[in-house]
């Protein structure tokens, strides 16, 4: 028993000194990712998450569904959904839950966390404090949990700001921004009417509703909105739509959007059960007697708040133009999403979303504050403009930074040096090297081959996938809008082709030759042959003489133009790096089948043609009079880990179910590890809520697989993979002259294919 008598001074809390060698504040996916991947470097590490859970807005305390570069399949980004941990933890979801449970999503950040052993998480632990070794370095942070009535003293050589509001870095001095630029500082077209459109995004609130299988009456709390017409969009509002489909449910960008944080969010209350009372008592909305709420959030998923400055400002043309840097450590392809301040009492449109022609590298300089000397930034408070945050602030883009943050901290603490020191060309291409072999996705750098055992052996496939055809094994696409067929083609190849149409009557249909402006991104915007090809009514086998040829390797779209008189033959076959596209409308990414700016606002005008979502979206079957080289077995070690120019990778033939890798050496090598590349579809967005996925393991995904040495002995076999990367470690290294990889075909219809293979 514990008792105490009266005590005339004021008690102390509980105090606990951690001393550890990188502490990142911030528990959302950005914090979550520089910690997971610091600590699997073998830095000690203490997570400060000020809320019972991980993920921030992706968490079931917000439950927005995860997006980045993919941005819902809306977009020309193809192949471009983020690497490394982030998709580690998006294929894990699927496989788990690809019902898109934001519960569980909670239960998978945790897990991936917990089962760090260089990981100290504080979970409901706020940042309050810090102490300074001198102007521009950080001591330590001081933290509570109102839980245990803990105080923390959290003292490192290094630290990370991802807490969203960046607490850290604005109590440390660093420099920071809030509101928008001028167009004149940066030359930045796109830079808002700050008096009209305002300079902040707002904050957003969801509910979701179910049905009950009975009546149920709704009556609305005091405070809730009376007056529906006050919502401009009030019109759009849907029985149906819940969770961050009510994205525009947003309010508070003409406020301060951090102290200002809990007045918006009783607007947004106020907002979310008036349009729940409109919706059940209005008598506009049929069939929801029984439709009652089921969850309501209790705080609200912020935007836009606090920018701070780094060693580089992020603008609006590096988005768009897709600007190179010697020190790119990341990337995005989110549209330059920008939303009136007024939120949802706006009469404008809820978003104006600007899409690039690609993806877009992130520089180191971005992550590093310009100021602090030992403070990286992650997540929405990088060092980015206004405009060029519009992009960069969404989650799955957030993560890929903090991947990116994590291995720099990890780096720095092997070779003593300062977060601006990595800077340095040699440390830089040792950083983006660590990256690549996580499987990061930087791009223009591929895997150094000098430090894979795979790159000196003869390595002999026992068959190599040719495009010969896609078969003629499909059902009917009617062209009731434009499709088209995503090749990539070698320099001087030829696509002379066939495909077989149904026409409803004798018709011209256009085909169009094309590639685009921008080399390894896929946007269509530059015409190299055109074909009118005039068909009867019927069944036909038609001819394609196209005779133009390219240059260089890269991605070709065989497009043909709607016509409600054509039908196109599909193929059952699925390929990895091929893929079918479609000239449609996706208002979530404000795509309304191309891009045309109004006025001279510094983005492109182009055309979108983007997949369907399985188990739409076949491939539109057709004969090449060339076979098609795409899946070479030197790709197995070409250091790139997903479609860009080619394929980049290696895939079997059809017919061949068991299809073996052999590699083979003059000399024996010691072997203590293998890694293998997977194709887990990257152009798959895997949202982490409320959207349902087809499957739970990708299609193109190896399964299982067999590893054999130079005596012919199993020294390795996995069943039932589904991830995109596996490392097979050997505690006692192994020495042989070969190494041979048996695969088994992931599913009927698909080809085995692998993209990497790296050994050492």
């Amino acid at each position: 028993m514990i008792q105490e008598g009266f005590s005339a001074s004021k008690r102390n809390e509980k105090v606990v000194t951690l001393a550890t060698s990188l502490t990142v504040v911030g528990g959302g996916l950005a914090g979550v990712c520089a910690a997971v991947t610091a600590a699997r470097q073998g830095v000690k590490v203490v997570l400060v998450q000020d809320r019972p859970v991980l993920g921030g807005n992706a968490s079931s305390e917000v439950r927005l569904w995860i997006l980045g570069a993919t941005s819902h399949m809306g977009n020309n980004n193809r192949w471009a959904r983020e690497g490394g941990l982030i998709d580690e933890i998006l294929i894990e979801n699927l496989y788990r839950n690809r019902e898109s449970n934001s519960l569980i999503f909670d239960t998978i950040l945790l897990e991936k966390v917990k089962t760090e052993e260089n990981i100290t998480l504080l979970l409901n632990t706020a940042m309050y404090d810090l102490e300074k070794a001198s102007d521009n370095r950080i001591a330590a942070v001081k933290a509570f949990c109102s839980q245990n009535s803990t105080h923390y003293v959290i003292k490192s050589p290094f630290f990370c700001d991802a807490s969203g509001d960046g607490i850290l870095a604005f109590q440390a001095g660093a420099a920071f921004r809030m509101g928008a630029e001028s167009m004149n500082e940066f030359g930045e077209k796109f830079a808002p009417d700050v008096e009209d459109y305002g300079e902040l995004l707002g904050h957003s609130m969801y509910f979701f509703s179910k049905r009950a299988g009975a009546p149920v009456k709704y009556v609305p709390p005091a405070y809730a909105l009376k007056d529906i017409t006050q919502i401009p969009r009030h019109k759009s509002l849907s029985s149906t739509d819940m969770g961050p489909r009510l994205w525009w449910l947003e309010y508070g960008g003409r406020t301060d959007t951090i102290h200002e944080t809990e007045n918006i969010k009783w607007e947004l209350w106020k907002v979310i059960y008036g349009v729940w009372d409109h919706i059940k008592n209005s008598g506009e909305f049929e069939d929801v007697d029984d439709l009652t709420l089921e969850w309501v959030a209790t705080i609200p998923g912020k935007r836009e708040s606090r920018r701070f400055e780094g060693h580089y400002m992020l603008t609006q043309q590096d988005v768009i133009e897709q600007r190179r840097h010697d020190d790119a450590v990341a990337f995005g392809g989110w549209s330059v999403d920008l939303h009136p301040s007024d939120g949802i009492y706006s009469d404008k449109p809820g978003c104006n979303q600007w899409h690039s022609k690609g993806i877009y590298g992130i520089p180191y300089r971005c992550y590093v504050a310009r100021d602090i000397e030992n403070l990286w930034l992650a997540g929405r408070i990088i060092s980015a403009s206004h405009v060029a945050f519009g992009s960069s602030r969404v989650m799955a883009t957030c993560a890929h930074g903090g991947q990116a943050v994590g291995m720099a901290a990890a780096l720095c603490f092997e070779e003593q040096k300062e977060p601006a020191q990595l800077t340095e060309p040699l440390l830089m291409k040792e950083l983006q090297q660590r990256l690549s072999i996580e499987g990061q996705g930087i791009p223009d750098i591929a895997i150094d081959g000098k430090g894979n055992l795979a790159s000196s052996a003869n390595i002999t496939p026992s068959s190599t996938y040719t495009l010969k055809e896609l078969p003629f094994d499909g059902d009917w696409l009617p062209l009731s809008q434009g499709a088209g067929q995503l090749l990539p083609v070698r320099a001087g190849a030829v696509l002379k082709s066939k495909i077989q149409v149904k026409a409803k009557e004798a018709t011209t249909l256009r085909v169009e030759l094309k590639t685009c402006s921008r080399l390894g991104s896929h946007t269509p915007d530059v015409l190299i042959e055109t074909l009118d090809i005039t068909t009867e009514a019927g069944t036909q086998f038609v001819e394609l003489p196209f005779a133009a040829t390219l240059d260089k390797d890269q991605y070709a779209f065989l497009l043909f133009r709607s016509n409600e008189a054509i039908s196109l033959r599909t193929s059952e076959i699925r390929l990895t790096g091929v893929l079918s596209v479609f000239n449609k409308v996706n208002k979530a990414v404000s795509n309304s089948g191309k891009q045309e700016p109004d006025a001279d606002i510094g983005v492109d005008t182009f055309e979108f043609w983007t997949p369907e979502r399985r188990p739409a979206g076949k491939n539109i079957a057709m004969a090449f009079d060339q076979s098609l080289q795409l899946f070479d077995a030197d790709h197995l070690t070409n250091g790139f880990l997903r479609p860009i120019l080619r394929t980049n990778a290696w895939a079997a033939e059809q017919g061949d179910l068991s299809p073996s890798v052999t590699m083979t050496w003059d000399t024996p090598q010691t072997i203590n590890e293998i890694r293998l590349f997977w194709d887990n579809d990257y152009d798959h967005p895997l949202e982490s809520s409320l959207m349902e996925h087809p499957e739970d393991v990708m299609p193109f995904c190896v399964r299982n697989y067999k590893i054999f040495n130079d005596n012919g002995e199993l020294i390795f076999e996995m069943k039932g993979n589904h991830q995109t990367i596996n490392k097979v470690e050997f505690s006692d290294p192994i020495e042989t002259t070969c190494l041979r990889l048996e695969l088994e075909q992931p599913v009927n219809n698909v080809p085995a294919a692998l993209f990497e293979i790296f050994i050492r």
